[in-house]
């Protein structure tokens, strides 16, 4: 089976994450037909293996090169030939392609293994939503006994064109989490004011508050607000939910810690009580710039395109690897005709595939030989 055939098939057969069964049977049937080791892991995760026949005895050095496997809840508007057979789920963010990216490069290593050390290839499930499948991957330590040089993994980028990849050095994708707040009042009658200890009121100001504290390395969202009241009704309760993205760890903790305390004013003036849930999603992609040095070099020795990237608001569970391990997290052109990811028209280009997979086999070599 091609990259081609690869992608087709896993976008035809979508999963949400965490259910991706199907797709890591898929992903063994394929790599034991190619004599390729592999094993579960995160349960629907597959960790393959290839150790280069120009191994020296006791070399632990090691890449590990990452694709992530699961879809999104939407469906897929496409009238493609492979388009989704499981209705309402799609691979609307390329998760497919990353798969066939890397399946491409398995395929190349284990027809001709001529390198030294060890090469992982990692299918991760459960990217999408947390706890992110990268959490679950590292806590069963499968990389103790290895000098890993590098972690890398791509994504498809619709702004570059097809030849083009994006790279940035350093801090590049934002920190998540998920907040919560229940707001716990005195609802009554709307002209009864007197009466009233008002979550609404509470509700506005904190939201207010909460906006406020947005900057050029901290965003700050709220999506949902539901008070249940009334034209003349003020409810006891009300509740608000949003995203916080941070780019430095010290930085997110002191947003966390203002978050509480606006809280806590907010409920001193206005009588309520206000439940604070501050959900820890995954920590910002930090790039290792060594590598990210060195993949610039390569992609334009290859006469590849090289764009370098702004900060990132959203947010990849690729940062859990950045913490552990030199890490690189870079931008893989799919051309604009792909339209936006996350919505029911994404198509990439599968010309990107033949760029992605040359691409990551030669950076694996060059860091498994440097």
């Amino acid at each position: 089976m091609n990259p081609v055939e690869f992608r087709r098939h896993l976008h035809a057969h979508p999963e949400l994450s965490f259910r991706e069964h199907g797709t890591a049977a898929f992903i063994e049937q394929q790599l034991t037909e190619l004599g390729i080791e592999h094993r579960r892991i995160a349960s629907t995760g597959v960790l393959a293996r290839i150790e280069g026949r120009k191994t020296p005895a006791g070399d632990r050095r090691a890449v590990v090169l990452r694709a992530d496997t699961d879809a999104l809840p939407i469906a897929e508007q496409n009238a493609c030939e492979w388009r989704s057979q499981n209705e309402g789920v799609m691979h609307a963010c390329g998760h497919d392609m990353h798969a066939a990216v890397l399946f491409g490069v398995l395929k190349e290593f284990a027809a001709a293994p001529d390198f030294r050390g060890t090469l992982f290839g990692l299918f991760q499930p459960g990217e999408e939503c947390n706890p992110g499948g990268a959490s679950l991957v590292l806590a069963e330590k499968p990389f103790d006994g290895y000098d890993v040089r590098a972690v890398a993994g791509e994504h498809v980028e619709p702004q570059l064109e097809v030849g083009t990849l994006g790279f940035r050095a350093g801090k590049y994708m934002a920190a998540s989490d998920e907040l919560r707040f229940r707001i716990h009042g005195t609802g009554g009658h709307g002209a009864m004011r007197r009466q009233l200890k008002d979550p609404v009121a509470a509700g506005a100001e904190l939201l207010t508050r909460l906006i406020a504290l947005n900057g050029e390395e901290c965003v700050l969202s709220i999506g949902r607000v539901e008070a249940g009241g009334a034209t003349n009704i003020v409810p006891d309760e009300v509740y608000m939910e949003g995203t916080l993205r941070t780019f430095d760890e010290r930085e997110r903790e002191i947003i966390h810690r203002r978050i509480g305390i606006i809280a806590a004013d907010i409920d001193k003036r206005h009588g309520v009580q206000t439940d604070v849930e501050i959900g820890r999603g995954y920590p910002c992609v930090v790039n290792d710039e060594t590598l990210v040095k060195k993949a610039v070099a390569l992609a334009r020795a290859e006469g590849l395109g090289v764009e370098m990237l702004p900060l990132r608001t959203t947010a990849e569970d690729f940062g859990f690897y950045c913490k552990q391990y030199p890490s690189l997290f870079y931008r893989l052109g799919v051309g604009a005709a792909a339209g936006r990811p996350h919505t029911a028209t994404f198509s990439p280009d599968e010309g990107a595939l033949d760029v992605g997979i040359g691409f990551m086999r030669r950076l694996a070599l060059q860091i498994l030989e440097k």
